[in-house]
């Protein structure tokens, strides 16, 4: 028997645990599913036979390590920060590895020593990055074959509440990790736009916005995602002069985000006591400078951004709640716990209701020796069964889940450290995905 450990059974999970709890049982294996909150672990098993759940406090290393040192793979759906930790405790213990966050350059500098223990750490098998990454390539490689030259690439990626859902005026709702909603854009961008270098600090990246229009949906905003430049290396697409890749959100979301972010929210450097015990009124006022004008923090607050009151964006400020007297309560440590939490309980998906996941490519590319020059757009669009089997959790845990299978069975005999660009990783994965609807829609265009 073969034991699998799932760490981290939040939003993004249900499908993972499903599936790796269905495939137990033709593969004989056992699958742990550890948690903070052991009810919702519980409530992800199901009873099943071939599963436990289990209390664990991610911070625990001795827990960590005996639960590891028990396991013959671990798949990580914990915070980011906890990769590189859990990274060296297999290594330690050699068992595999899976997760679909981006791979820490840590990690990736463990290459060599991960390669001579003999064991796969497998990074960024999600949604976006994952399935964006292996779709992307797949379709490179096969405009290459045809003999091909990419001139530019950009993707789109976005996990929204279905159109139909009006639940709040944002026009968004946590499918997944809400802490790393509040901590987007932290690290800048970087992309490349018609061979120019454009590069963007934090208090930039929801400012710089462009519209893309999605067949059936409408127009939605784009803001610039990570270092995307770094993707042309990746991608084996040197010849690129347009490399982006951006997130999309509904109109008006990107515009309310840079107050936030003027204000600095975000932040989880700065360690504040007591927060609990303050109104999110006082809470406000921590980021405004003296000598601002108005009364209320209302006032102030809309002086200090230099928008009007009575702006959109105001509003939906006003909606979050952060000016009222209402007590913050919970336990937060810093500013980005109590955003955190104001995302959580103001912007839930409504029982019953469907989330949405977007990914699509914009390829132009060149045949020389056809004398031809082509736009392809490739694009996904799934809807979720409801608020707990999402469409994130469909797509950031099914690739994943099959990363595992496929390592378990002995089907990707490969070592050291990746991401799903190779070959033998993604004609397999996105093969499998296919057999669920994960599969995108091509449409080309001479120009």
């Amino acid at each position: 028997m073969k034991n699998v450990l799932i760490l981290g059974a939040g939003q993004s999970a249900p499908h993972l645990i499903s599936y790796m709890l269905k495939n137990a049982e033709e593969h004989n294996w056992f699958v742990t599913v550890c948690d903070m909150n052991l009810e919702l672990a519980q409530k992800r098993i199901q009873n099943h036979p071939k599963g436990k759940a289990l209390f664990l406090d991610a911070t625990d290393e001795d827990v960590r390590n005996s639960l590891i040192e028990k396991s013959d793979i671990v798949i990580n759906f914990l915070a980011p920060m906890f990769q590189y930790p859990i990274v060296l405790e297999c290594l330690k213990y050699g068992k595999h590895f899976v997760s679909a966050s981006y791979e820490d350059p840590k990690v990736a500098a463990l290459n060599n020593e991960i390669k001579a223990k003999g064991i796969l750490v497998l990074n960024e098998m999600g949604l976006d990055p994952g399935i964006d990454h292996m779709s992307a390539v797949k379709l490179i490689n096969e405009i290459k074959s045809s003999g091909g030259k990419i001139k530019s690439f950009i993707s789109y990626g976005s996990a929204l509440p279905a159109p139909e859902v009006k639940s709040n005026p944002l026009d968004y709702c946590m499918t997944w990790n809400p802490r790393n909603v509040a901590l987007a854009g932290q690290a800048g961008a970087h992309y490349l736009q018609n061979a120019k270098h454009k590069i963007l600090s934090y208090n930039q990246v929801f400012e710089r916005t462009w519209q893309y229009e999605v067949q059936g949906l409408g127009t939605l905003e784009a803001y610039p995602n990570r270092d995307s430049v770094v993707y042309k290396e990746i991608f084996e697409i040197p010849e690129a002069d347009t490399m982006i890749r951006a997130t999309l959100r509904n109109p008006g979301w990107c515009g309310t985000w840079n107050q936030i972010v003027k204000l600095g929210m975000a932040n989880e450097s700065m360690r504040v006591t007591n927060l609990a015990e303050k109104t999110y009124a006082e809470f406000t006022e921590m980021f405004l400078p003296n000598n601002l004008k108005g009364k209320t923090v209302a006032e102030r607050t809309s002086d200090f951004l230099g928008i009007e009151e009575t702006s959109k964006e105001m509003e939906n400020l006003k909606y979050f709640g952060i000016f009222s007297e209402e007590k913050i309560g919970g336990s937060p440590k810093c500013a980005n716990d109590v955003l955190t939490q104001i995302l959580i309980n103001k912007l839930p998906l409504p029982k019953g209701a469907r989330d949405m996941v977007i990914l699509a490519h914009e390829i132009v590319c060149e045949y020389p020796a056809k004398n031809k020059k082509e736009k392809i757009t490739s694009t996904y669009v799934d809807y979720g069964d409801d608020e707990i089997y999402t469409a994130i959790s469909k797509t950031v845990g099914l690739p994943a889940a099959i990363g595992a299978k496929l390592i378990l069975t002995g089907e990707l005999n490969i070592n050291g450290t990746y991401i799903p660009t190779h070959p033998v990783i993604y004609t397999k994965v996105l093969e499998e995905l296919k057999t669920v609807g994960i599969k995108f829609i091509e449409k080309k265009e001479e120009l």
